[in-house]
């Protein structure tokens, strides 16, 4: 069985380096230059708060969906069909190599799907985003962690197919920290690695490899239908 490994996942991460740029760009900027006067090493020590409150919540969300399969799974027959999840996290795996690569903008639409839950929560985003020390950023990262994001989204599939609590916070964790050199480098204002990232022919190579990888799953997954 191919699994969905949290070191594929981590791979997802840094692969969708691009989209993260276009979505958590300018909050990674204000987080920055959120204390006026501070240090680089100052502003640095808020980047990683932030961002580990981030992964946090992607970790309790991948275990929340992941304990939600295994409560179903518990209670129907669905452990019969858990192998269509690995089929449907397979096929949102190719459309998302195939957003990175510029091909279609399926991710904007998936991301509208989450704009109530953070309507509701925005505010205390807003409120959050003044930080005074790294245990502050930590808290407005977790509170960032529920921003509507299409990446995000379709890493969570993997969670749900896992059905295992453990595997779905380890996965999404995974994918997080594969996405931190992308977003440090947005707070350092690393301009060199963003050039980089956000080039065409890397982008490309970028889907291409994530491209690859989820056509082997979704073969390996049909394959175990028969």
């Amino acid at each position: 069985m191919t699994e969905l490994t949290p070191y594929a996942a981590f791979v997802v991460g840094l692969l969708g380096a691009g989209h993260c740029f276009g979505m958590c760009g300018g909050l990674m900027a204000a987080m920055s230059m959120a204390i006026k006067g501070a240090t680089p090493a100052q502003r640095f020590q808020l980047l990683v708060g932030y961002n580990l409150g981030r992964i946090v919540s992607y970790a309790l969300i991948g275990a929340l969906i992941a304990a939600f399969t295994l409560t179903l799974a518990k209670v129907t027959q669905l452990n019969a069909h858990l192998v269509w999840l690995r089929v449907l996290a397979a096929l949102l795996m190719m459309l998302t190599a195939l957003y990175i690569a510029g091909i279609n903008q399926w991710l904007m639409a998936i991301e509208r799907l989450g704009q109530g839950v953070w309507r509701s929560i925005q505010p205390l985003a807003q409120r959050l985003l003044s930080v005074e020390n790294p245990f502050q950023a930590f808290l407005a990262g977790m509170v960032w962690g529920w921003l509507p994001c299409g990446l995000v989204y379709s890493m969570l599939t993997w969670s749900l197919a896992s059905a295992d609590v453990q595997q779905g916070a380890l996965l999404m964790a995974a994918f997080g920290v594969g996405t931190l050199p992308a977003l440090l480098a947005i707070g350092v204002s690393a301009e060199r690695l963003k050039a980089w990232v956000q080039n065409t022919k890397v982008r490309r190579l970028s889907a291409l490899l994530l491209f690859a990888y989820a056509t082997h799953t979704l073969v390996v997954a049909l394959q175990q239908m028969r």
